[in-house]
This record gives C-alpha cells, sequence and structure tokens, in this order.
C-alpha cells in the first residue's frame, strides 16, 4: 500500500468516527509509525509502505476511532521541550501546565529542593530539574502506577547524579506514594502542584478522549473543584521553609478562590494567564508568621 493510500484511508476512518482533527491525528500517526513527518506525504507519497508498518498504522487507526488518546496510542507526549512516556494511568501533559512549570523556573535556584504533589507523569518536576542545576525534589502521587511511569521519565530525561560524599550515584528524585502530605517528610523550598481542580459533576460532561480514557483520579477534584487548593494551601506551611513558594495550576474559574485560600499563609500572591488569557497559576510566599505552621481546615 502507498504511503499516501494509507493516510487517506486513516483520514477517512478518523472523519467516519467523529475524531475532530481526523486529518492532523492520520498523519502524527503515520508518522509515528513509519519514522517520517510532514514532508513525506508531499514528496513522497508514492512509496510502498512495509506491511509490518501498515499493520501498525491500522491498528493505531481502530484505536483511535475509539477516541483513545493519540498519545495513549503513541505512548509519548512533548512538554517544556521534553518527550515524555505516557499512558492510561497518568494525566496527558497539557500546554497549559507549561506556564506553571515555566512560573516556578522564574523563582528556581541552584540547589533548591522542590517538591512536587500530584505528579502524574512527572512531567513538572523533571523538567523544573532538568532546566536547572543542583536541584532536587520528591514527586508525590496517590497512584503507585503513575509513579512507575514518572520514574521511567526521570531515568530517561535526568537520570541520576554523583553523591559528593561516597562518589555513588544518586537518584535526583525521589518517588513517594502517599495521599497528599500524608506520607512526606521534611521541608522544601518549593511546592509545585497540579491537583485535579474539576467539580465531579463537570467531569461526566468532558469531551470522550479526556472522560472515558484519561484518569479520573488526576481530574476530579470533587464537588466544587477546590477540595486539593484547601488541602494543598492548609498543610503547605508546614512542608515549607522560611519564604518557601507555593504554585497552583489552577481551572480557568477559580483565581478569586484559590486566591482567599493562599491569602490566610501566603504573601505577594498572583495570579498568571495563559497564553488564550485565561487564569491559570496562583503562586505566593510563605508568610513568617505562618513557617511551620498547619491550618485547620475549619479555621
Amino acid at each position: 500500500m502507498k504511503y499516501k493510500e494509507l493516510y487517506d484511508y486513516g483520514v477517512c476512518g478518523l472523519k467516519n468516527a467523529g475524531i475532530e482533527e481526523c486529518a492532523l491525528d492520520a498523519r502524527l500517526l503515520l508518522e509515528h509509525v513509519c519514522h517520517t513527518n510532514r514532508n513525506d506525504l508531499l514528496v513522497h507519497g508514492e512509496r510502498d509502505v512495509a506491511e509490518a508498518d501498515r499493520d501498525i498504522y491500522l491498528e493505531y487507526i481502530e484505536k483511535r476511532k475509539q477516541h483513545v488518546p493519540l498519545q495513549y496510542i503513541t505512548g509519548e507526549q512533548e512538554f517544556m521541550g521534553l518527550v515524555f512516556e505516557v499512558n492510561e494511568h497518568v494525566l496527558i501533559p497539557r500546554q497549559d501546565t507549561e506556564i506553571l512549570t515555566e512560573e516556578a523556573l522564574r523563582f528556581l535556584h541552584d540547589g533548591m529542593d522542590i517538591l512536587d504533589m500530584c505528579t502524574g507523569s512527572g512531567c513538572v518536576l523533571i523538567s523544573l530539574l532538568y532546566y536547572s542545576n543542583g536541584c532536587s525534589g520528591v514527586g508525590v502521587d496517590l497512584s503507585q502506577k503513575a509513579l512507575e511511569v514518572a520514574e521511567k521519565n526521570a531515568g530517561r530525561l535526568i537520570g541520576r547524579r554523583e553523591n559528593a560524599a561516597d562518589g555513588a550515584d544518586a537518584p535526583l528524585i525521589q518517588w513517594t506514594q502517599s495521599d497528599l502530605f500524608e506520607n512526606i517528610k521534611g521541608t522544601y523550598d518549593m511546592i509545585v502542584s497540579n491537583p485535579p481542580y474539576i467539580p465531579s459533576k463537570v467531569v461526566d460532561t468532558l469531551m470522550e478522549e479526556v472522560r472515558e480514557h484519561e484518569p479520573r483520579i488526576a481530574l476530579d477534584g470533587r464537588e466544587d473543584g477546590l477540595y486539593y487548593y484547601r488541602e494543598i494551601t492548609a498543610q503547605s506551611p508546614a512542608y515549607l521553609r522560611p519564604g518557601g513558594m507555593l504554585f497552583l495550576e489552577i481551572g480557568y474559574d477559580q483565581a478569586e478562590a484559590v486566591t482567599e485560600l493562599m491569602e490566610r499563609d501566603f504573601t505577594e500572591v498572583h495570579v498568571v494567564k495563559d497564553l488564550s488569557g485565561l487564569d491559570r497559576v496562583v503562586y505566593g510566599s510563605l508568610k513568617p508568621q505562618a513557617y511551620g505552621g498547619k491550618r485547620c481546615l475549619t479555621d
């Protein structure tokens, strides 16, 4: 079968299945299977495709027709210029979360310790360490399956570093299964989090790719979407060093509520918009009087 013929077959199948970006997805899947680029469709459309590659492509098209996200089919997603492994156990990294990472990077200094709450694929924490020097971190998630993905990403993208004391290799990141701060010890210079923040009733209205295939545990912020913000802002002071900072990704309509939660124990609280002009990140610095404290959620 010719390259262009195979592409046309994929486009037709995806279009009939109601896939909105059928042409783009058909091309990206073909390029992934054949290790080609978009120019091949224009210049080498008449070349023959190996039978094995054809069969894999047809299998991928069938999966995409079932609304399985393209990233779960290819097993990868680019984030902050790095390619991360993804599967059904982790949320697919999104461009919105790059805003969170970029804001944290602005305040990150060499040698800092970072706590990443609800780490998922590890994309935020790994990117922060990749683009800094001498920093280390702890990545936390309730899902052990998600932590396994994150650990693989870290091993491939940032590896390990030599321990100055004994010359042995030590991981840059410690991965910890925990229900938020339950199993966390020590203090940190920075806490970052992209927690579940979609109200439960809204999750069921999301597009099929998200609703049926991405892990609900990474999406569902309970009744009003603010549960994890209440927990994280209340408990973070006990795990931050003096002057430590908290960075939170938020939903487009949550800036006012999360800012109010942050201002109890944090100063210089700022809201950052994404590329679409929507509120996307809230961050602030720990108030001196809040250091070492843990707020009761009934306060």
